[in-house]
């Protein structure tokens, strides 16, 4: 057991010193007699799903992972666009602002950390059906209490199984996607803004109607029917049901989205993910199926990976044991095995950590962002006597730019000279350059256009950044690499929004303004600027 055991964990740590990606391109010339066992087989399927081509079921995969995508950033959104007029109901101060958040982000940050290694232990098919279950089940919950803890849990719970899309879908996308349409990967970003514009538009629907009117005027906003008496007039919950009425169509498309995956179409595990655990027969399996779905044929077949493992085995030495089942005991070593190679070189420890820096300075950027900004927005327009409805409406016009912003950083993303490190620097800095604008300026114009190029670059940056770090990594620990590197972002995303609800209570409370949290946000984002310049240069071009 422990000659099994020692092989595949050289086998695995072996995968970081020739190549941190599947390329389909690679060749024997590549990794000449030095490849792992694994990476052969690989190169195997990665022709093989090359010969499929961008069928439909490559299409399928693609939407379904993209609809992950759109329901993150819809629950994201969501929280930010309701967070006043849930304040003026359940009548909690400037000072807890930033719990919604925070509840949020603890759940995603625990989501991202935990289906992120899920995802490599019990497989893609699992992970990608329950992260969306759980989010319908409790999301469709959420507008029913009246109690501020109880909507926390239930914003918690939520983002737990929101908290597990982007680094399940990314890591999917990219194995089932040929190499030709690699550019699909960041392209998947276009969802996020799409969901952001979505959610947008059901709440300039709903809110603006079915709000306690008005939120912002010279007067102030009513007060909340739990601060003061009875005969006083107040913001009831019957006249408030607008925030209600958008979580739960966000819940309802949720569940539709679980439906699409689970019921209406049928995911097949990754083949890779059953070749590493020495499922090859599984792994023709799912490719014959793919085969069948997309009208074609699967020329691999399993006598073609046996006599790979053959020739493979006849180069080493002392594998008498290797038809031994490996224990549990041993099972889990081998997983510690697979964190090995985040460390396993100083090119990978470098690696490893400016993506980590860099997802926590953009989760912390976009969370005090997403968090305050409609709020600040809707400040800004109170003082300039601008309606709760034109307030709403321009939400709708600041987001969609971020559908354009996707577009030009997928376009951008393969260009030859500029490509992901000064597309993800320039992206960056204008983002952040557009936040510090802001604070210093108030009109309709800049409130809108300022904001609106805010979440062009924020959606440009991503789009590069969720892409190219599933590349960035070997397949074996891609979905615990990506999820890690969420979890960082996403804990700091708990953190950022209490800092800046100390910010804006302060601000709020001395009669000041709320420019605090936008030089919070602000800095934070520049750095991104730093860590995306430091990246290695050599993962940045493949």
């Amino acid at each position: 057991m422990a000659a099994i055991l020692d092989k595949i964990e050289k086998e695995v740590s072996e995968l970081d010193n020739k190549s941190h990606t599947d390329n389909s391109q690679s060749s024997k010339d590549e990794f000449g007699d030095n490849a792992t066992l694994y990476e052969k087989k690989c190169l195997l399927v990665d022709k093989q799903m090359d010969a499929f081509g961008m069928g439909s079921y490559q299409w399928m995969i693609w939407s379904l992972c993209g609809l992950g995508y759109l329901i993150d950033l819809m629950w994201a959104q969501a929280f930010g666009l309701i967070l006043s007029p849930l304040q003026q109901e359940l009548g909690f101060g400037n000072n807890e602002t930033g719990k919604l958040s925070t509840a949020f982000s603890v759940g995603l940050t625990a989501g991202a950390f935990v289906w992120g290694i899920l995802v490599d232990v019990i497989g893609r098919r699992w992970a990608f059906n329950l992260t969306v279950l759980i989010a319908c089940i409790f999301g469709m919950c959420l507008g029913t209490p009246d109690d501020y803890n109880t909507i926390l849990v239930l914003t918690a719970l939520t983002g737990f199984g929101v908290g597990g899309n982007i680094p399940i879908d990314t890591t999917i996308t990219l194995e089932f996607t040929p190499e030709s349409r690699r550019y699909l990967l960041p392209l998947l970003s276009i969802f996020q803004p799409l969901g952001v514009v979505i959610c947008s538009v059901m709440a300039y629907g709903f809110i603006p109607v079915h709000s306690c009117s008005p939120n912002f005027s010279e007067a102030g906003p009513l007060p909340s029917c739990k601060n003061v008496d009875v005969d006083v007039a107040c913001c009831r919950k019957d006249a408030n049901m607008g925030w209600r009425y958008l979580l739960y169509i966000l819940g309802a498309l949720t569940l539709l989205v679980f439906v699409l995956r689970s019921v209406i179409f049928r995911f097949q595990e990754s083949p890779k993910f059953l070749l590493y655990r020495g499922k090859d027969a599984q792994a023709i399996e799912v490719l014959e199926s793919i085969a069948l779905y997309n009208g074609t044929t699967c020329s691999l077949v399993l006598e073609q990976l046996q006599a790979v493992e053959r020739e493979h085995s006849s180069t080493l030495s002392g594998d008498s044991s290797k038809d031994e089942l490996p224990t549990w005991s041993d099972s889990i070593k081998l997983e510690l095995a697979r964190f090995k190679i985040l460390f396993s070189s100083p090119q990978m420890i470098r690696l490893t950590t400016l993506v980590w820096l860099t997802y926590i300075c953009d989760f912390t950027g976009f969370t005090v962002a997403g968090s305050y900004l409609p709020r600040i927005i809707a400040l800004k327009n109170g003082a300039l006597h601008l309606s709760l409805d034109y307030t709403y409406r321009s939400y709708i016009l600041i987001y969609l730019p971020g559908t354009v912003g996707v577009l030009l950083g997928s376009l951008l993303y393969r260009t030859p000279n500029i490509g992901r490190k000064y597309t993800m620097i320039v992206s960056s800095l204008l983002m952040s350059v557009s936040i510090f604008v802001f604070s210093t300026v108030n009109s309709p114009a800049s409130n809108t256009g300022l904001n609106a190029m805010e979440y062009f670059f924020q959606s440009m940056f991503n789009a590069v950044l969720y892409g190219w770090t599933p590349e960035a990594f070997p397949a074996p620990i891609r979905g615990t690499a990506c999820g890690v590197a969420s979890f960082w972002g996403r804990l700091f995303g708990i953190v950022s929004p209490l800092i800046a609800q100390h910010l804006y209570a302060r601000s709020r409370d001395d009669k000041g303004d709320v420019n605090s949290v936008l030089y919070l946000a602000g800095g934070v984002t520049l750095g991104c600027v730093v860590t995306t310049a430091l990246l290695p240069g050599k993962v940045l071009k493949r």
